[in-house]
């Protein structure tokens, strides 16, 4: 049975942010969606026939579950969660005033908000055009999804791949949120947040490893 990849990129990313990943598995067949954080208006291709592999990062995965905009076999996250922000069964969660504040800041000077955010994961890129709406409306969700039930009721077979220096995800949130699932895997590296782009090769691996 032919395999196709579907991947999902994260808050204030584009869908080329899975090309250094996808440069790794030219032999696989591979689609992007696109959220329209940037330039690119959103997009959501036809699936393929054959077995799907949906691959989300961070506010991607949490979209993919959220959306379930197609059926997959199996279900990769990268540096992913099930719920972002903390309440009292999930304390594991982000403090909710932290978003608050960067929702607000957002409304006044996405770029600038955006730019602390990749300088906080490391991350070094001059963004020409965003979609200020599509941005405060990604934090929105993950203010607002709680997608636990849904991904422990999955019944496909999970990898998620995590920084053990994320600070956006951090172990314990990453741990609350995969831990004790069904047909599932926890795989560590030692980078943070943007593992498709500092750990390209790695999440490659191990993602073919997976699907195979």
């Amino acid at each position: 049975m032919s395999k196709t990849i579907i991947f999902v990129h994260g808050w204030g990313f584009d869908a080329g942010v899975w090309d250094p990943l996808r440069a790794h598995m030219p032999d696989i067949p591979a689609i992007t969606i696109e959220l329209g954080f940037r330039n690119a208006p959103e997009s959501l291709p036809e699936t393929p026939p054959g077995e799907i592999i949906a691959v989300g990062h961070s506010l991607g995965f949490l979209w993919l579950l959220k959306t379930k905009p197609f059926t997959w076999d199996k279900l990769v996250a990268i540096n992913g969660f099930s719920k972002f922000l903390a309440a009292d069964d999930f304390p594991s969660g982000l403090d909710a005033r932290i978003l608050q504040a960067m929702m607000e800041q957002c409304q006044k000077d996405a770029p600038a908000v955006l730019a602390d955010f990749f300088k906080a994961n490391g991350h070094d890129e001059k963004i020409e055009k965003l979609n200020q709406d599509r941005l405060v409306k990604g934090l929105e969700w993950l203010r607002d999804w709680d997608m636990r039930s849904e991904l422990k009721n999955n019944q496909t077979p999970l990898l998620a791949l995590a920084g053990k220096t994320d600070p956006i995800s951090p172990p314990s949130l990453t741990e609350a949120s995969f831990t004790g699932l069904k047909d599932s895997r926890l795989v560590w590296h030692d980078d943070s947040h943007l593992l498709p782009l500092s750990a390209p090769a790695w999440c490659a691996d191990h993602i073919r490893e997976f699907i195979q």
